[in-house]
């Protein structure tokens, strides 16, 4: 891998100053308790990508493998690339267990990967972007695609940013029990009025020489529990185990409390909003002899 310079100084396409290990810890409960994007999301990104089955796949960011793991068939091969080594041994065993063989998974900042120029068919990059050096990425993420082959960029809107009566409860629950702002996840209903950044990142992307094939949302019914609502805070830099550390028992009890005061059924219903959007290496006209 090599560092890039691209993106130094003031500039809104640089990522904020997040610690390294922003995410550590989190990584079983990244794991189980984040929803999967959607099968007809993932069925319709390759068809509008025109994945082929044999090209290579580069997840940047792919924690432990939410994007990774059921893409990972269509492709040749897979690079997966991760900062976090623990978000990478959970994909890694995950991928063990489903015989899933042709994924590389790499510690690493993404913007420090090391691949030959048209070396990849699809780059996907879930819930991360605004995490990256974005000029960075975009200028590399050019170079690393064949021509006429895509960028997609993943999202769901938080747990926190939902607009159901009980995520009032929750947020006003959660609230009190950490002084720290959390850069990764909105807490604000407001947050979630569009997907987060998705005219930013068409602005970067498209700045910087892709063509924007659109953005496209899959609504789907979830049911929560108390436990998966717990687990899915736990997922998060803001209500880690670590962040809450040493009130986590407390904190749980509190939630718990709160919510099945609220509806004693212990479900929660939710429509998830998850998300795309597709970018995609214009195909360069023929030269003229």
């Amino acid at each position: 891998m090599r560092r890039s310079n691209s993106g130094q100084g003031p500039d809104r396409t640089v990522n904020p100053d997040l610690p390294h290990d922003l995410f550590a810890g989190t990584a079983e409960a990244y794991a189980r308790y984040r929803p999967a994007h959607p099968d007809d999301l993932l069925d319709d990104l390759r068809q509008r990508a025109g994945v082929t089955g044999a090209g290579r796949l580069l997840d940047l960011a792919c924690g432990p493998g939410r994007v990774t793991l059921p893409l990972a068939m269509h492709f040749r091969e897979v690079w997966a690339v991760d900062q976090e080594p623990q978000m990478i041994e959970v994909g890694r065993a995950r991928a063990e267990r489903q015989g899933l063989t042709n994924i590389r998974w790499m510690v690493g900042r993404a913007e420090e990967v090391e691949a030959a120029p048209a070396a990849f068919e699809l780059i996907t990059i879930g819930e991360a972007f605004h995490r990256l050096d974005q000029r960075s990425i975009a200028e590399r993420a050019l170079e690393w695609l064949a021509p006429g082959c895509c960028l997609a960029t993943l999202g769901c809107f938080g747990l926190l940013a939902g607009q159901e009566p009980w995520h009032d409860v929750l947020r006003a629950a959660v609230g009190p029990w950490t002084d720290r702002d959390d850069p990764a996840q909105p807490t604000s209903p407001k947050a979630s009025l569009q997907p987060r950044g998705a005219d930013h990142e068409r602005a970067v992307l498209t700045g910087h020489g892709f063509e924007h094939v659109g953005s496209f949302d899959f609504p789907h019914l979830h049911v929560w529990t108390v436990d998966s609502i717990l687990g899915n805070l736990r997922s998060t830099s803001r209500y880690s185990s670590r962040a809450l550390d040493p009130k986590v028992e407390r904190f749980d009890a509190d939630v718990r409390g709160t919510l099945l005061a609220f509806d004693s059924s212990g479900r929660y219903l939710e429509t998830l909003r998850f998300y795309y959007s597709l970018f995609r290496r214009p195909i360069e006209p023929e030269r003229r002899v």
